[in-house]
């Protein structure tokens, strides 16, 4: 009987030993299982699955290889190449997007942004463009002898007081475009206002850009912002070109899911037109297009929308009233240089607009500084004073209660007004600007708070 007491005792302490030991090692399967990286095959490195950053930055490298070796085909073939890597690199990247959009701030769709794509380099464009601005000379020639001639010569010298993080970039590269998007994402900004010529028209220093267009729109619908349109001055802009732009506009990219429209007061959801320099033509013309009585009437048709004209001077606003405008921006981000980009006249301004039936759209800015394209135009600078310049601009902006804001700019850095990140940089005898003491990301930040304080505020001042 003992002798089967103690082989009982001693099964029973090796079958728990056994057991203990069987679960240790389930335990040990469980945890190498988790650690394991989805889709792991043979040849994948470890843990690639758990970084979507390196996934979407491999994807953004193979598709910049892509556009490289497509770039000197012609002009049509390339922008549809543009458009089919900007297509497959949103698939291939979405599910690093979801992780994103739990980190980023929602979009305010009450936050418009002044975005430029004419800038070019040699490696997608075949030269620089726009990094190479010429010197301006002053209108008077007695003043201008006194300042030096030429161009920029990039990539050390570029038409700008501030150095951009990405470099003398392409907005025709992928991996920009994605950047930027991701930056005005972050910025908490919901609607992006794009500088817009018609088809092979440009400024004086740049390239048609509108093939550009599909792409900028699929990236701002992968970032989940919207794409308006900042209609420039072309050259024999009227009624009748105007009414043929936003049939085109309205025509090919109405549809797609990143084309922004307005909820008006009446519940309609109309598209939204800035338009530069619209005082430059005189409001009979304009009437044409925007009064319902107009000879080229757009009001009523398929093609009607919210026209925003550009406000400078105080008569202005008579003149955009009589235009048939839907409402004024002041777009400059320069306090004190023209009655428009001037905080203290904003109140008079919407109040003009409320009794009219206007939008009031005021343009606020992290500072101005254009002397790397105009040297004569030192008096027009306005010093970031360490981003303080920018929050009395919100915080001005704030104080009349707008339904829109918005930002000038993104990335117009000849005038130096960009929120886009810039780092330090010294060449030979150049110093740049820079954010310093700050990070290069401190306007994006800036703007992402106040775009919170706006929200805040606007639901106190529709209670």
């Amino acid at each position: 009987i003992l002798n089967y007491d103690i082989m009982a005792r001693f099964r029973r302490r090796t079958c728990i030993i056994l057991l203990l030991f069987i679960l240790f090692i389930c335990s040990i399967m469980m945890a190498l299982k988790t650690l394991r990286p989805d889709r792991a095959g043979f040849g994948d490195p470890f843990g690639l699955g758990l970084l979507p950053e390196l996934q979407q930055r491999t994807v953004l490298l193979d598709s910049k290889q892509n556009s490289l070796n497509r770039a000197q085909g012609d002009t049509v073939t390339h922008a549809s190449n543009l458009h089919s890597i900007a297509v497959n690199t949103v698939k291939a990247s979405m599910s690093a997007v979801k992780k994103l959009e739990e980190e980023l701030s929602s979009p305010n769709y009450n936050f418009h942004i002044f975005y430029y794509t004419w800038y070019g380099n040699p490696q997608f464009d075949g030269k620089y463009i726009h990094w190479n601005h010429p010197l301006l000379p002053h209108w008077d020639p007695k003043i201008a002898n006194n300042y030096p001639k030429g161009r920029h010569n990039p990539p050390e010298d570029i038409g700008a007081n501030f150095y951009p993080e990405l470099g003398s970039y392409s907005s025709k590269d992928p991996t920009v475009i994605e950047a930027h998007m991701k930056q005005m994402r972050s910025a908490s900004t919901g609607v992006i206002v794009l500088s817009w010529y018609p088809p092979g028209m440009a400024d004086e220093n740049g390239e048609p850009t509108d093939d550009l267009v599909p792409v900028v729109l699929d990236y701002a619908h992968k970032y989940n912002l919207k794409v308006t349109f900042h209609i420039e001055p072309y050259k024999d802009r009227d009624d009748r070109s105007m009414y043929h732009n936003v049939k085109y506009i309205i025509d090919r990219y109405g549809s797609h899911p990143a084309f922004y429209r307005h909820k008006t007061s009446t519940g309609r959801l109309l598209p939204m037109f800035y338009v530069y320099d619209s005082y430059v033509t005189i409001p009979e013309i304009w009437a044409n297009l925007l009064t319902v009585s107009g000879s080229q009437s757009i009001r009523n048709t398929p093609y009607d929308a919210l026209f925003i004209a550009l406000l400078v001077e105080e008569r202005h606003k008579h003149d955009i009233h009589r235009s048939g405008f839907d409402g004024m921006y002041t777009y400059f981000a320069t306090n004190g240089f023209s009655y428009g980009s001037s905080h203290h006249n904003w109140a008079s301004l919407k109040a003009f607009c409320d009794s009219n039936n206007l939008m009031f759209i005021p343009s606020v800015g992290p500072g101005y500084i254009d002397t790397s394209i105009r040297p004569w135009n030192n008096h027009n600078t306005r010093n970031r004073v360490n981003g303080k310049y920018y929050e009395t601009a919100f915080s001005a902006a704030l104080l009349v209660r707008p339904e829109i804001i918005s930002i000038t700019s993104f990335n117009e850095w000849h005038e130096g007004t960009q929120i886009e990140k810039a780092v330090p940089k010294r060449t030979g005898q150049m110093v740049y600007l820079d954010y310093k003491p700050h990070k290069p990301n401190v306007y994006l930040e800036l703007t992402q708070k106040w775009s919170e304080k706006y929200r805040k505020e606007q639901e106190q001042w529709l209670m």
